[in-house]
């Protein structure tokens, strides 16, 4: 970890990171406001309307905050990645330029107009507030994974008389077929952290038998669109994604799997260690033939491991990149579970009065945050050795004036930065949830029966 290289990475890892706590809530979170706001607009029952205003805060909240850690990861491709800037800006310039220009223009501005102007826009206006909001968060996540799907599957260039990358066609760019099911997969992760947080405070709240109203349509709306994305993020979007990789990153595949041997009929490794410098799996728990169904729909399809590959070509953090891989497959499955039982005990009308079972779902809050950091480290760490795959290797896209020294003395003062913005994050989050969705009913309620207020 003393090379540069090595520092500029655990920069960039350590920012963006930080960074995507708050667009994954808010991409989730957009689409929940706007299922409270339809259902608001069809019945005409304020209960919803209120509800939606209580998230919307919330989403402004994570907004603000993924708007402040965000900028700063635009002037990192300058100060600490400035030879991949020179190489291939003309290309991500295009997608970095669109979602600042297009997205965070259209959902800023939404923002604003459905946090203070429902009055002057009325029922219907408020609803198509909302509405944008969602698009333009989605949009965002769009451009991003675009410019990250380019890197992963670089399509639509041509190499310049000094070998800088050009863009030949923008549609190959932004309709690349690496970036739609990467977008899928990327979207229902957000959506499952939006729809865990509403259901933890919903279940927060009807725990505590305070605003259990508002806690009952929580959970109600969350565990339903949760128990959806958790299965469409097993298929297709999961497995699609699994296909893309098998064709176009097979060394990828084999790092992710622990899979050092190329065999017919491979298993699919459910636990166990990679042991790098003697190219084994320790303590193996497989599924025999497994994993070649899963690639190829062949029960003794041959998948080629990475003795079929040159050292120079591996991932080179492979352990990280193993764990990090069923971490984020293991908690998919449990979201499966976790919501699809929701969704049947709320289907039986039992889920209001399984306690234990609201627990579970408070507890869980933090796991999708997991599950999400987990997946991007798989699909970073991947890519590893390359910083474009194919066509850049990570060494040769660094600042090489920017030394280690320098690179730590600011990766040290966006820790301590962003430990404060953490700690603001959390009261400002506890506040709202604190105050709940109606708190006048509450003052009210207060007033007549002090026992209600405390």
């Amino acid at each position: 970890m003393g090379s540069a290289l090595d520092v500029h990475r655990l920069h960039f890892a350590f920012t963006i990171t930080f960074h995507y706590l708050f667009p994954q809530l808010t991409m989730g979170l957009g689409l929940l406001i706007v299922i409270l706001k339809s259902v608001a607009l069809r019945t005409g029952d304020e209960h919803f309307s209120r509800a939606a205003r209580f998230w919307a805060k919330i989403f402004g909240i994570n907004f603000a905050l993924g708007v402040v850690t965000g900028i700063p990861m635009e002037f990192q491709f300058g100060t600490n990645w400035a030879e991949f800037s020179r190489a291939a800006g003309g290309v991500i310039g295009q997608t970095l330029a669109m979602e600042g220009i297009f997205s965070f223009f259209l959902e800023s501005t939404f923002l604003g107009l459905f946090l203070y102007g429902e009055k002057k826009l009325g029922r219907v206006g408020h609803w198509w507030a909302a509405f944008f909001v969602f698009l333009g968060s989605w949009l965002s996540g769009y451009f991003i994974v675009v410019t990250d799907a380019w890197m992963q599957h670089p399509v639509g260039y041509q190499l310049g008389s000094h070998h800088e990358i050009e863009l030949t066609s923008f549609w190959d760019l932004l309709l690349n077929q690496w970036a739609l099911w990467q977008y899928a997969h990327t979207m229902l992760g957000a959506v499952q952290t939006g729809c865990f947080v509403m259901a933890a405070v919903g279940a927060f709240y009807v725990l505590s038998h305070r605003d259990p109203f508002y806690g009952r349509t929580f959970l109600r709306i969350s565990v339903i669109v949760g128990a959806i994305a958790a299965l469409l993020q097993l298929s297709p979007s999961g497995d699609m994604q699994g296909k893309m990789i098998t064709q176009y990153q097979p060394t990828t595949l084999a790092a992710m799997e622990g899979l050092f041997e190329s065999q017919d009929g491979a298993p699919l490794a459910i636990l166990g260690q990679p042991d790098v410098a003697k190219r084994t799996l320790d303590n193996p728990l497989v599924v025999p033939n497994m994993l070649s169904f899963l690639t190829y729909k062949h029960w003794n399809a041959h998948v080629q491991g990475l003795n079929n590959f040159p050292d120079d070509q591996w991932p080179d953090k492979i352990e990280l990149l193993y764990f990090s891989y069923h971490v984020m497959v293991g908690l998919g499955t449990m979201f499966i579970a976790i919501m699809v039982f929701s969704a049947f005990l709320l289907w039986r009308k039992k889920l209001f009065e399984a306690r234990w079972m609201l627990w579970i779902i408070m507890l869980s809050v933090p796991l999708p945050y997991i599950a999400n950091t987990a997946g991007w480290l798989t699909a970073e760490l991947g890519r590893q050795p390359w910083l474009i795959y194919g066509l850049m290797r990570t060494a040769h896209g660094f600042s090489p004036r920017v030394n280690a020294g320098n690179a730590w003395f600011t990766l040290l003062g966006f820790m301590g930065l962003y430990t404060v913005l953490a700690m603001l994050w959390l009261f400002l989050v506890y506040r709202e949830i604190e105050i709940g969705p109606e708190p006048e009913a509450r003052s009210r309620a207060g007033a007549l029966d002090p026992s209600v207020a405390a």
